[in-house]
Order: structure tokens, then sequence, then C-alpha cells
């Protein structure tokens, strides 16, 4: 059984995630913020931290640092983290945060679900539902 923690303010946002990964191997615990995702982490051996980037006084970014500064002090297990980001230039501070994986929103089900595996079993995951549009080279320089 995996043990999942998804955090976000919204709990709308909550719902939704949980209703997307909801399988019966999955122990899914809410937090309505980062502190009771941080707590949550140091009482459960969790297996997935699946976070909002954007909440109001501790965001994905700042759960994801303090979960990799706990670990690097040996204080918790390493806890792979899903950012769930509001915009593609987002991306940047995911991978920046160190998260193992991240979603863009409005949140794909397909996406969500495979994001989610994938990080289960100890890889990455990066959506590229949004990326920038290539431009034909002639564009590029004018001609």
């Amino acid at each position: 059984m995996s043990l999942i923690i998804v955090v976000s303010d919204s709990a709308a946002l909550r719902q939704e995630v949980i209703a997307t990964i909801a399988r019966p191997e999955y122990e899914i615990l809410e937090a309505s913020s980062g502190q009771v995702a941080l707590d949550l982490a140091h009482a459960h051996e969790v297996d997935l931290v699946i976070s909002d980037l954007q909440m109001s006084n501790m965001g994905g970014m700042a759960v994801t640092l303090e979960l990799r500064l706990e670990a690097s002090y040996d204080n918790l297990a390493p806890v792979p983290v899903l950012l769930l980001l509001d915009r593609r230039a987002d991306v940047l501070l995911a991978r920046r945060s160190g998260a193992e994986g991240f979603v863009i929103k409005p949140i794909d089900p397909l996406r969500l679900r495979r994001a989610t595996a994938a990080l289960l079993e100890g890889g990455r995951y990066e959506d590229s539902s949004q990326q920038p549009t290539a431009l034909p080279a002639d564009l590029v320089r004018g001609a």
C-alpha cells in the first residue's frame, strides 16, 4: 500500500486530485497547508507528496525544499514530490525546488495518474502539454 499526501489550501483541488488518483492500493491523506503536510510526513512513512505550488503561507516549493532539507539531516526519509503548477512559467520553480515531477493545471486526469505512477515507481514526470510551439527556421531567421 502506498501512502500519498495531497496538499492544497483549496478543498476543491484536493478532492479533484484524490478522485483522479484514488486506487485500492493507495492510502491518501489530505493536508490543507504545507505545514500540515510536513507534520504528516513526520508522522507517517510517506511514499509521495502531491502539492499545489500556490498556497497561502507555505507553497509547494517551500514544502519540497523543507522535505529535502529534512532528508539531508536524516530527520525524514526522502519523499518524492509532484507539484501542481498554475502555468508553464512555474516549471523553473518546480525544477529548482528538486521536485521529481510536475503537472500543469488544469489537471488532465490521465497525466496526473501517469505522473503519480511514475513517481511511486521511483521515476520522474514532467508535463510537456503546454510546451511552446517551435517556430519554423525560416521565420526565426526572418526569411
